[in-house]
């Protein structure tokens, strides 16, 4: 096998990328992460001021972690739970209502083994309304997750999931339909 050596390797990120991400660990690590859980509208404001498009009311727990903001688009109601990783190297939606669990890891990028330069690459991530990925999931690049889906425990998602379905294993696969009963009125 030969050896492949990428210790000379330049960045993909351009200098500005790099700077903007300096700048938004130093606020991260101080303004975001130690402001108190039930601050979300705060949290909303600073990855506004990175350039999310971040529903005022979504949900962004502090234990967060988000590596580009200028990448995430959330909307009304939608929550990154505690932990979550957000790896967005490339944009990722989150619909109105959809939940992202905590421990769950939200992965737009990831290398081309094949290549000898060990290329970068990044897909979009679109997790559609309503939908959940559950307690520990892995979402890959490239992959939407439909419309009330549901991504069950420590599942890997690699390739697109249909909407109204309970999806688990590694890979994930479709189990059920999910159904929404109503609750009784009383």
């Amino acid at each position: 096998m030969p050896r492949i050596d990428i210790s000379n390797k330049p960045s993909p990120h351009s200098l500005k990328i790099k700077v903007l991400r300096v700048l938004w660990g130093v606020v991260y690590c101080t303004l975001f992460r130690l402001s108190p859980n039930p601050c979300r509208r705060w949290r909303a404001i600073l990855l506004r001021s990175f350039g999310a498009q971040v529903s005022l009311k979504a949900r962004v727990s502090p234990s967060t972690v988000i590596t580009m903001p200028w990448n995430l688009s959330m909307g009304d109601y939608a929550t990154l739970g505690p932990h979550a990783i957000c790896y967005s190297v490339a944009p990722v939606h989150i619909g109105s209502q959809a939940t992202v669990s905590q421990y769950a890891h939200l992965c737009t990028a990831t290398h081309d083994y094949e290549d000898v330069n060990f290329t970068l690459y990044a897909k979009p991530i679109t997790i559609e309304d309503q939908a959940w990925v559950c307690t520990d999931a892995f979402v890959g690049p490239g992959v939407t997750i439909g419309q009330g889906a549901v991504i069950g425990a420590k599942a890997g998602v690699y390739r697109d999931v249909p909407p109204w379905k309970v999806c688990g294993g590694n890979p994930a696969q479709p189990i059920k339909d999910r159904t929404i009963k109503e609750r009784p009125t009383t």
